[in-house]
């Protein structure tokens, strides 16, 4: 099931003269659903905007010399759409693009598979590019995501080190917003793995 704005997707364009919820797509897909990146096109795609930048992200097949098989991803969903959003809307106060569109999977991705996709539109490509790189890189640093790699030989989740520094730096209680309260998501420390850490995330109402 797809976690998604509740906005309506525009007919073919981010629709005409919207509000910034109408020109903003995010959805993270449960269950190992694959992104529709024809349908994140179409969303940003318009008449008045002469670039569209993309990024995204796939399973690459070897990691520090090691063969890998899939990737498996989990999140806390709800709180992770939050921070897409208010992400996306960042992008808007720096620079003057038009729509947003996000999506990120959860579940198990493949070797060549698309993890993460982003598309932005804009008139001018300069603002397009610069968002597109912002928005990774906030994912990065601070969307609650956690990945296990699996390969040949065993597996192993691995640490987004760029989402603990942000927490160390900026205060859990920053993420997304400031009347955010704790919520325990899983405590139960004997999976021997580093995905320890999201045992306590932050919720925002």
């Amino acid at each position: 099931m797809a976690a998604q704005n509740p906005s309506a997707e525009p007919e073919e364009s981010g629709g005409e003269g919207g509000g910034e919820e109408d020109l903003t797509l995010v959805e993270i897909l449960e269950d190992s659903v694959p992104i529709d990146i024809a349908k994140h096109m179409r969303f940003v795609r318009h008449h008045s905007c002469g670039a569209i930048a993309t990024f995204a992200g796939t399973t690459r097949s070897t990691f520090a010399g090691k063969a890998v098989l899939r990737l498996i991803y989990e999140a806390y969903a709800p709180m992770a759409v939050k921070r897409l959003l208010s992400i996306a809307s960042a992008s808007r106060s720096r620079w003057p693009v038009r729509s947003v569109s996000i999506a990120h999977r959860l579940g198990t991705v493949a070797v060549g598979e698309e993890s993460v996709f982003i598309a932005v539109s804009s008139v001018h490509r300069d603002a397009s590019l610069a968002a597109v790189r912002f928005i990774i890189d906030e994912i990065k640093a601070s969307v609650p995501i956690w990945k296990k790699e699996v390969f040949v030989d065993g597996e192993v989740w691995k640490e987004n080190s760029e989402f603990f520094r942000f927490r160390e730096t900026a205060g859990e209680g920053q993420i997304g917003s400031d009347d955010g309260k704790d919520k325990s998501v899983n405590s139960d420390k004997s999976r021997g793995c580093s995905c320890h850490t999201k045992v306590k995330v932050t919720e925002y109402s």
